[in-house]
């Protein structure tokens, strides 16, 4: 089926981003999972092109497009090398960056959007901690008033991105007394004292994500670091959460897709019993059964990205998208690594990496479970 939510510019855009993909990504795979992260060379070829500035406006150095369309085509392309690919660029230009954007004081958008635009800043997204998971509003890294400035204490966890962030925008609790109405954004740089790094964290996929645990011991920031007001974090990350799991489902769909074109292929040239192994009855249901799954899947999926560009997605949608996604995407990659049989389990097989990167998919923007809970409730459960 068609897909028509795309125009010829969305299409250009499209062939751009392939094109500096198959220069600058692609040949140099290894290398991404062996240094598990992406060099700062790869950052800012990106932002010489205007691929890390899309939501960000001109004068202050990207491209200002006003339309998620262009978001969502370039987290397709990310996802058709890996899905790391697309989960780092994503944290940096779909989730932190609009923050600054939206949120930002005229000092602060000057101070950091334009190397946020040319990838010479790189941000991530501070929320998770060790004991909270999905639960946002157990915060327990803290902001105490001292004077003219705030004295930040905690930690944070599985933070994409925080191996290299140059800016991590921070949710931190500034009144305990107003539970999930009394946390705070900050945007706290590499360079302050009392900010530090964990190890990256040996996960079990998306090996080139140099995601990190990271530390805040008496860092002191003053007023020109909080992101928006404070005591309103919980809500500014409420509001911008639906996009965040709209981009998580456009890559979801666009990262199974790709694998599976690719096990269609080597259905037809893989041979077995004396014909190729889709053209067994049950492989050839099978393969049918997948490219309708996905299919289906990516067409509301369209429908989200389309409604967000309207500014009429609801966060309601956003959680089905999110979670649907992801368990078609795990589902589908899963049968493909059957399909591949033996070859299917081995590192070397894109089938087989794509398979173990999906796997956090369920968990991660918040876990599939949460997303169903979020679902409920909008039924008056």
């Amino acid at each position: 089926m068609d897909r028509t939510i795309y125009s010829a510019d969305h299409e250009d855009f499209r062939a751009s981003c392939a094109a500096f993909l198959d220069k600058h990504a692609r040949p140099f795979s290894e290398e991404f999972v062996s240094a598990k992260a992406f060099p700062r060379e790869f950052w800012t070829a990106a932002g010489a092109e205007g691929f890390l500035g899309l939501e960000i406006p001109e004068e202050f150095g990207g491209a200002g497009a006003g339309d998620f369309r262009f978001n969502a085509v370039l987290a397709e392309e990310l996802s058709k090398i890996t899905a790391a690919l697309a989960s780092c660029v994503g944290i940096h230009t779909d989730i932190a960056t609009p923050y600054i954007v939206d949120l930002g004081t005229q000092e602060q958008k000057e101070r950091w959007l334009p190397g946020c635009a040319d990838g010479t800043i790189l941000t991530a997204i501070g929320m998770t901690e060790p004991s909270g998971g999905s639960d946002l509003a157990a915060l327990r890294t803290t902001a105490v008033r001292d004077g003219d400035q705030w004295v930040i204490n905690g930690s944070k966890t599985f933070i994409t991105n925080g191996f290299s962030a140059d800016l991590v925008l921070t949710a931190v609790r500034t009144s305990p007394e107003k539970g999930a109405k009394g946390i705070t954004l900050f945007a706290i740089e590499a360079t302050d004292e009392g900010f530090s790094r964990g190890r990256k964290l040996d996960k079990v996929g998306q090996e080139e994500s140099d995601t990190a645990e990271l530390f805040f011991e008496n860092v002191r920031v003053g007023d020109d670091r909080v992101i928006g007001e404070v005591d309103r974090g919980f809500i500014y990350m409420m509001e911008r959460l639906p996009q965040e799991r709209l981009s998580c489902a456009v890559s979801n769909v666009a990262h199974a897709k790709q694998i599976l074109l690719e096990t269609i292929q080597y259905c037809h040239d893989r041979k077995a019993f004396g014909q190729s192994i889709g053209s067994l009855q049950h492989n050839k249901f099978l393969l049918a059964e997948l490219v309708t799954q996905i299919e289906v899947a990516e067409a509301y999926v369209d429908a989200a990205v389309a409604a967000h560009a309207q500014r009429t997605l609801t966060s309601t949608d956003a959680a089905k998208a999110k979670w649907w996604s992801s368990q078609v995407q795990n589902e589908v990659l899963d049968h493909c690594v059957q399909l591949h049989g033996g070859y299917g389990f081995m590192n070397e097989y894109r089938v087989a990496r794509a398979w173990r990167d999906a796997r956090v998919t369920k968990i991660w923007a918040g876990s599939n479970e949460i997303m169903k809970e979020l679902i409920g409730r909008d039924l008056g459960f």
